[in-house]
C-alpha cells in the first residue's frame, strides 16, 4: 500500500486533506522579509495576507531544496511503503528540479520502494479537484497505476480560469510586461486566465471592466459544458463578496449545481494578488 501525498499549491483545504487522510508537502512563501509554509488554511491567515499585500508588502514564492523533499518521502521509504504523489503544474516551478534530485538519492538507498509523481498539468483547486478524486480512489483500495490512469483521464475534463483584479501584480512575477500592464491598467482590462496543454498559465480574453469579467466566468460553464455531478469552486482573493454574486449568477442558471467558495492561498495569491476570482469545474467530455 502506498501513501498519497499532495502539496499545498493544491489549495485542497485542510479540512478535507485531514478528512482524506493525506499528507500534505508545504510549499514556501515569504512576505516582507519572513519565510512560511502553507498550511492549507489550518492557521495561517489568509486574509491578513492579502491585506498585508494591498498595504505593499512584498511577496514571493520559493523552492523547496532536496533536502526538504528527503524529509517527507524518506520516512515513508524507511517504513517499507511507497508513494503516490499528485502534484500542481510541473511547467510552473522549479521545484520539481529539487524532488528529482530527492527521488534518485531515494532509489539508491531504497533500491525497491517506488514514488508515483502524477502531474497534473494545474494549479491551485483545478489541482484539487483532481487531488479529491485520486485520493477518494485510492482510499477504495485502487493500485497507483488505477490512480494514475484515472487522473490522465479526469484531468482532461477538469477546467480552470480566474481573472485579476490588479495587474502589477502579473508584472511583478514576470506574467506580463511592465508596459502591457501599465496599458491594460489603463483601459480597466481584467485578463481571463487558465492553463494551456502544457501546463502553463496562459491568457485566453481581455475582458473591459471587473462585471464582465466575473459575467465571463460564469459563461464557461455554458460553453465547456458543466458536469453537475461534481461541486463548482469559486476560489477569491479575499475578495467573497464578488465570489458570492458569482455564486448567485450559477444557481440561477444551474439550480441542481453545487457551489464551494474557498480562499487563495499565500503561495498562488501572491502570484495573482488580492481580489483575484476564479471558477474550477468538470466538463462533461
Amino acid at each position: 500500500m502506498s501513501k498519497f501525498f499532495c502539496d499545498t499549491n493544491s489549495e485542497v483545504w485542510y479540512t478535507k486533506a485531514e478528512a482524506l487522510g493525506i499528507n500534505v508537502i508545504k510549499m514556501p512563501y515569504t512576505l516582507g522579509n519572513d519565510m512560511y509554509f502553507y498550511d492549507l488554511g489550518k492557521e495561517t491567515d489568509c486574509k491578513a495576507f492579502f491585506d498585508a499585500m494591498r498595504n505593499g508588502e512584498s511577496a514571493k514564492t520559493q523552492a523547496l531544496n532536496m533536502d526538504e523533499y528527503l524529509e517527507y518521502f524518506e520516512p515513508v521509504f524507511a517504513s517499507g511503503e511507497d508513494i503516490i504523489y499528485v502534484s500542481f503544474s510541473h511547467a510552473m516551478s522549479g521545484t520539481f528540479n529539487s524532488m528529482r534530485l530527492a527521488i534518485d538519492a531515494l532509489a539508491e538507498k531504497y533500491p525497491e520502494r517506488k514514488i508515483t509523481v502524477i502531474d497534473t498539468g494545474s494549479i491551485s483547486c483545478g489541482t484539487g479537484r483532481m487531488v479529491e478524486e485520486a485520493a477518494k480512489l485510492h482510499n477504495s483500495g485502487a493500485s497507483d497505476e488505477e490512480v494514475v490512469k484515472f487522473v490522465e483521464e479526469f484531468k482532461k475534463k477538469v477546467k480552470i480560469y480566474f481573472t485579476v483584479n490588479d495587474l502589477k501584480y502579473l508584472v511583478r512575477g514576470g506574467r506580463l510586461s511592465a508596459v502591457a500592464g501599465a496599458l491594460g491598467t489603463l483601459l480597466n482590462l481584467k485578463p481571463i486566465l487558465g492553463v494551456d496543454e502544457s501546463g502553463k498559465l496562459a491568457s485566453l480574453a481581455k475582458i473591459n471592466g471587473r462585471k464582465k469579467s466575473m459575467h465571463t466566468l460564469v459563461e464557461k460553464l455554458a460553453t465547456d459544458g458543466l458536469d453537475t455531478s461534481y461541486p463548482i469552486i469559486l476560489m477569491q482573493a479575499d475578495s467573497e463578496a464578488d465570489a458570492k454574486l458569482i455564486e448567485s449568477s450559477i444557481m440561477q442558471k444551474y439550480p441542481d449545481a453545487k457551489v464551494e467558495i474557498q480562499m487563495i492561498g499565500p503561495v498562488v495569491g501572491a502570484h495573482c494578488g488580492p481580489d483575484t476570482l476564479g471558477i474550477i469545474f468538470v466538463c462533461k467530455e
